[in-house]
């Protein structure tokens, strides 16, 4: 059983307001062997908006980062990876989400309500490999909904254009997260296509990983909110992979390693901006440990990482193991 799951990727997703350099150096420490970027506006890249050249940023200590894009106009993406992208060195792939069923995001016509307009997906995919010699992938849904399955149509289509492999998130745009996603389809786009398929949705443990390849014989998986606040899940599915076993880590492990991003996350930004934007991540890490609602509150409080992190070792010396 073992032997199926050697040389699968193991990716983690790009994640809005997530991915950032530093849960992706956190992610690559315990085993990734992608990150990418949170997604980043082909419109917004075009226009020269500073805030979004920010998320290009890929630190020097990143090993095997790429930058994920979205948009729907080819003449700007064209223009935007030749000019934006390509010279970045760092980033050796380019990926394109039409997965994101997000309104801010589909109202536009981008993300996944590109699988509405085949055609348009068609030009895309050539346009982007026209314009760069980066590998590419496209990361996709099911379809708009349940009578609008078409993944096998866009999965070929990107196959036809060129693009180096895809990502299927088995859920509709209209499911957003909700419901469980159908690996069925996931199999069903392996046995069609001769590119490498990456499997995404519902892959939050080893065991969720195990039957998801076993199900559908994918090239690897992408997790996306199954790393949240979990990064050691790369690590144990390495281990599982490796060695046929692997170990959960302990309460006071998963508080090191939450201080730990603190610590990471101030070397890229101020203080005050890693203090709010930490407060969703612990809130992931020590969900389900002893008194966890308690010191949520307390941190949500703070407004120094100095309080932070005395708040956090406090609360570290009275869990067990």
């Amino acid at each position: 059983m073992r032997e199926q799951l050697k040389n699968k990727q193991i990716m983690l997703a790009p994640l809005a307001g997530v991915s950032d350099v530093g849960f992706r150096l956190i992610a690559e420490k315990y085993g990734a062997d992608k990150t990418f970027t949170e997604m980043v506006s082909v419109n917004a890249l075009y226009y020269d908006n500073k805030k979004t050249d920010d998320l290009l940023f890929i630190s020097e200590n990143e090993k095997n980062c790429n930058i994920q894009i979205f948009g729907s106009k080819p003449e700007l993406i064209e223009k935007v990876v030749k000019d934006k992208i390509n010279p970045i060195e760092k980033s050796k792939e380019i990926s394109f989400n039409m997965g994101c069923p997000v309104a801010k995001i589909t109202k536009n016509g981008e993300g996944s309500a590109l699988m509405a307009k085949p055609k348009l997906v068609e030009e895309i995919c050539k346009i982007l490999r026209k314009s760069t010699d980066k590998k590419i992938n496209i990361k996709f849904r099911l379809g708009i909904d349940d009578k609008n399955l078409n993944y096998l149509e866009i999965g070929k289509i990107a196959q036809d254009a060129g693009i180096d492999y895809v990502i299927l998130h088995a859920r509709t745009k209209e499911q957003m997260y909700s419901g469980k996603a159908n690996w069925n389809h996931i199999k069903i786009l392996k046995e069609n296509l001769s590119i490498p398929v990456i499997a995404n949705g519902d892959i939050f443990c080893v065991e969720d990983f195990v039957k998801v390849i076993d199900k559908t014989k994918a090239d690897g998986v992408m997790l996306a909110r199954g790393a949240m606040g979990n990064p050691f899940l790369f690590k144990e599915i390495k281990d599982y992979i490796n060695k046929g076993f692997y170990e959960k880590p302990s309460s006071t492990q998963i508080i090191d390693q939450l201080i730990e991003q603190y610590k990471l996350e101030l070397k890229y930004k101020k203080e005050k901006l890693v203090v709010t934007q930490m407060r969703k991540h612990l809130s992931w890490y020590i969900k389900g440990l002893e008194n966890s609602s308690k010191i949520r509150d307390l941190v949500n409080k703070l407004n120094t990482i100095e309080e932070v992190m005395d708040a956090l070792e406090k609360y570290k010396s009275t869990l067990k193991g």
